[in-house]
């Protein structure tokens, strides 16, 4: 017999703050985003999330399958600098609103708009 649900749920994300594009003084580079992790301070923290999943989800005027929540799927790919922050490439470029967002707290299934998470549990993306 299966028994209930004992204590607290197992949270499987982590949120997320996009900083801006990898730049240099002259050059921007859109296709690599620098996100600040929450709770990662170090580059040894930072070793654990390479190779995870982000999915940056946000919300959109016009419906499509039923929902206005719209995702877009990236990999967190290595670090960048010694604070914790990591480089990230997107299926498709960040848009440019995406930059410095808040990030609100996830209370349901579906995530607060401008959102960023790390996806760290099993589950079949893209």
């Amino acid at each position: 017999m299966v028994k209930g649900r004992q204590g607290e749920r197992v949270r499987l994300y982590v949120r997320g703050t996009i900083l801006g594009y990898k730049r240099s003084k002259s050059n921007q580079y859109e296709n690599t985003s620098l996100i600040q992790i929450e709770g990662v301070n170090t580059m040894e923290e930072v070793a654990w999330y390479c190779g995870k999943r982000l999915a940056y989800v946000y919300k959109a005027k016009v419906k499509k399958n039923d929902s206005h929540y719209r995702c877009i799927w990236g990999k967190v790919t290595r670090a960048h600098g010694n604070s914790g922050v990591v480089r990230a490439k997107f299926k498709s470029n960040l848009p440019p609103r995406s930059m410095g967002a808040k990030n609100f707290p996830l209370e349901s299934i579906i995530p607060a708009m401008g959102c960023l998470t790390v996806v760290t549990g099993n589950f079949n993306g893209r």
